[in-house]
């Protein structure tokens, strides 16, 4: 698969992501998918249906506003982006309440790609800085 294919498939993941289209989040990926956020507490998750029980719950919690990517790098079947994520979290995050607070942090996603759609979504967030700022003495105030 090109870069340019999976630049396309990843913006129109991203897209509903942050609109909240919980279908779109999981169109472009294959029935077998492994979603697989590190630290969640639910762990990996397998297929489409696990998968949208995961966006369900994270574009209740949290809102999206910007992705700005920081890196790329590409393979024959993956890439790895590097993104620098700021939004807002209305619901909870990493378990801790967000009281509709603004942040930011870096987060790596690895996707693989098989058959032209995504057949793996692995993400690594900075959870050290979303707890920090969440935890922070104004967050607490709130």
């Amino acid at each position: 698969m090109q870069p340019a294919e999976m630049d396309r498939l990843i913006e129109e993941h991203l897209v509903a992501e942050a609109a909240g289209n919980v279908d779109g989040c999981v169109a472009m990926y294959t029935d077998d998918v492994e979603h697989d956020v590190v630290g969640w507490p639910k762990g990996a998750m397998h297929g489409k249906d696990e998968a949208a029980s995961f966006y369900e719950e994270l574009t209740r919690e949290i809102k999206t506003e910007e992705m700005t990517v920081l890196r790329s790098y590409y393979g024959d079947d993956f890439c790895v982006i590097e993104h620098q994520w700021n939004g807002t979290v209305p619901g909870t995050f990493m378990g801790i309440p967000g009281n509709d607070r603004r942040i930011s942090f870096r987060m790596l996603h690895l996707w693989e790609f098989r058959d032209g759609k995504m057949s793996r979504e692995n993400v690594w967030l900075d959870g050290g800085s979303i707890v920090a700022q969440l935890t922070a003495e104004e967050a607490a105030v709130a």
